[in-house]
């Protein structure tokens, strides 16, 4: 079976166990997620009301020429808007609730931050569907109910998908379904509204392009990715693992819908938010990079510790970085408050870490004096020739003193950054809320306070002042954005009894079928041959014959013969209809209105191009090539004595093999 047919040509019903698959979820709705979800839905509702409303209120206000009217609608307006701000703000501590994302494991590990899944409202595409497939197919629409039905529950299960990988395969499948849909309807359908409420902010945003709906739906994919991988267990090396994928995942979707899409509608898919969420993404796929170093890998020794901490500078740079990158406009105004203070605590903490695993480096294992492990350290930190103070250049630490300064330095500095994040954090309300964020900070500013007390005890040399130096950022495991594997998840046309998608699709045009009775005696064929499959198309008509009477065109589409629907018939089905009619054929044709190329009329239409080509290039000339011999050779239906008898033996030197003559 193929693309919804079966090898003879006859459409098929999905089985009912296919449609099962899609039911979704309500979502989790037992689950805090499910019911911050949730909550996040009437939210967004709410927003939509409020915001129609406010848009009624200011055309009165601007059509009114009545003062004291104007007055009233004026005041309208201001509660409107309060209402709105009060919405907007509730949504953003929705978005900024990230503790419930977490692992139930994962108190010891700092939390990470998820997107929220666009919602949806219920899309009215019936009475469109049918009415194109009445206008452009000329067929009765409520013929495809069954199909409509099925891509009704396929939509509604997608607006509530799994939190887990079943989840992704869902929406998945339905960005791929959406591809014969586009294929297939214009977006030209008149009635045809998509709603999608912005990710962050609630807005409603509504387009007719089948587009839109696609792009939000690969946003989902991306933002579920980003919920899987903040839920894994990051105490077990199998939970870190699959983390970084989550992230990388949705990072690479994420970028894919930033190159793929243009000028979308709402704030959640510019590209200045998406590079900006792409970053964000990566960001967090490298601090599980280090969890994981810190984890496996961190054992006592000069090297290990100076590894750690050049891990932990590579984690406090991107952080910088997309801390900018949220602090740009206009995406500054767009994402909460607390995504911005997020980012600048984990690049001050993230930075302390790696100074105080550099200050351990220097102070606490047995190979200090280890010439290797020396210039390690010394490779460790950014050159400094500009700086033309001693104090600041840094050396090799031969001896204990010179050791201890050094230490001293990174734990000093350290320090300041811890304090900083603290400071950070106690600035940003939600983050007061995160109470494990916080253990996490203060636990790790006493350790290094009391690291660096007991060294000023111990300090009995009068040492003069050292800086600490800048540490190279640095990671053993390079990160790119991964592209989730569309290709993987194979879908059938739900529309496939419309045709082969090539020939039968929103911009081919042909005229309404028509029925032909050809009559035949037995001193006589029908005068027609046909070539190709998937429809196969009438390629020659015999002056005088029963075909030339009935109107036959060379070019036709044969879609049905003697009843049986013929759009997806081979040529030896179809060569079985007509001998199974005997003299009297009925046949149901169509005639493009634009002949096909030759490129299209040698390529069989059975096999659709993939799915995820969102570019629309043509087929290889390789697979038209292999497909050529075949269907070009045609079927002969000719007069019994006629001249084409006689000459056939020569003219069928010219023709390729497998040419068949029927009489």
């Amino acid at each position: 079976m193929m693309n919804g047919v079966t090898t003879n040509g006859t459409p098929v019903t999905p089985k009912s166990e296919d449609k099962s698959k899609r039911k979704g979820s309500d979502p989790l709705i037992s689950t805090a997620r499910g019911k911050l979800q949730s909550r996040r839905s009437k939210l967004n509702d709410q927003i939509n009301r409020e915001l129609r409303m406010r848009n009624g209120a200011e055309n009165l206000f601007r059509a009114t020429g009545n003062k004291r009217l104007k007055e009233l609608v004026a005041v309208e307006l201001s509660f409107f808007n309060s209402n709105i701000q009060l919405l907007k703000e509730e949504l953003s501590d929705l978005n900024s609730n990230v503790i419930v994302y977490q692992h139930e494991n994962c108190t010891s590990n700092v939390p990470m931050i998820p997107l929220g899944l666009k919602e949806t409202t219920e899309c009215d595409i019936e009475i469109p569907i049918k009415d194109f497939i009445l206008e452009h197919y000329s067929e009765d629409g409520s013929v495809y109910q069954t199909e409509i039905d099925e891509l009704l529950l396929f939509r509604k299960a997608i607006r509530t998908p799994q939190r887990n990988e079943e989840g992704v395969e869902l929406l998945t499948e339905y960005v791929n379904q959406l591809y014969y849909v586009e294929k297939r309807f214009s977006d030209k359908m008149t009635g045809l509204h998509f709603h999608w409420y912005d990710s962050l902010t609630g807005v409603p945003n509504t387009q007719k392009t089948i587009g839109f709906e696609k792009g939000s739906v690969l946003f989902n994919i991306g933002a579920l990715y980003t919920q899987i991988g903040c839920k894994q267990d990051r105490t077990k090396e199998s939970g870190i693992e699959s983390a970084i994928k989550s992230f990388q995942l949705a990072a690479g979707t994420l970028g894919y819908i930033h190159n793929h899409f243009t000028n979308p509608p709402s704030m959640d898919m510019q590209p200045e938010s998406l590079t900006m969420l792409v970053q964000l993404m990566m960001c967090q796929a490298q601090e599980c990079v280090f969890e994981r170093f810190v984890m496996k890998d961190l054992q006592d020794g000069m090297v290990p510790y100076i590894k750690a901490a050049q891990e932990a500078m590579m984690v406090s740079v991107y952080y910088e970085e997309t801390a900018l990158l949220m602090s740009s406009d206009p995406v500054k105004d767009y994402i909460p408050y607390s995504w911005i203070s997020m980012a600048q605590v984990k690049h001050e903490y993230f930075k302390a870490l790696a100074h105080h695993n550099m200050a351990c480096a220097i102070l606490d294992p047995n190979d200090v004096e280890d010439e290797y492990s020396l210039q390690y350290f010394l490779s460790a930190h950014l050159s400094t020739e500009e700086d033309t103070n001693e104090n600041s250049k840094m050396k090799i630490p031969r001896s204990p003193e010179e050791r201890l300064q050094i230490g001293k330095a990174h734990l000093k500095e350290s320090l300041n950054c811890y304090e900083e994040a603290l400071r950070l954090h106690d600035l940003c309300k939600q983050l007061r809320k995160i109470d494990t964020f916080l253990d996490i900070l203060k636990t790790s500013h006493d350790e290094c306070l009391k690291k660096f007390s007991e060294l000023e005890e111990e300090d009995n040399f009068n040492l003069d002042l050292v800086l600490s130096q800048t540490i190279v950022p640095r990671s053993e495991r390079t990160l790119e954005t991964l592209t989730p594997d569309f290709k993987s998840v194979k879908v059938k046309d739900i529309f496939a009894r419309l045709g082969p998608i090539a020939i039968f699709n929103a911009k081919n045009e042909w005229s309404a079928p028509r029925t032909v009775i050809l009559k035949k005696n037995h001193e006589q064929g029908f005068g027609f041959s046909v070539r190709g499959d998937c429809p196969v198309r009438i390629a020659e008509i015999e002056q005088g014959s029963v075909a030339e009477a009935g109107r036959l065109k060379v070019g036709d589409f044969v879609v049905a013969v003697c009843g049986r629907d013929t759009k997806w018939a081979k040529h030896e089905e179809v060569v079985n209809y007509v001998r199974q009619c005997g003299n009297s054929l009925e046949l149901r044709l169509t005639t493009p209105l634009e002949v096909p190329d030759s490129s299209r009329g040698s390529s069989s239409p059975c096999t659709p191009r993939s799915p995820m080509n969102m570019k629309g290039d043509s087929l290889s000339s390789h697979s038209i090539k292999s497909n050529r011999s075949r269907l070009s050779a045609p079927w002969i239906f000719m007069r019994k004595g006629s001249k084409e008898k006689s000459d056939r033996p020569e003219k069928s030197k010219e023709l390729e093999d497998g040419e068949i003559f029927l009489r």
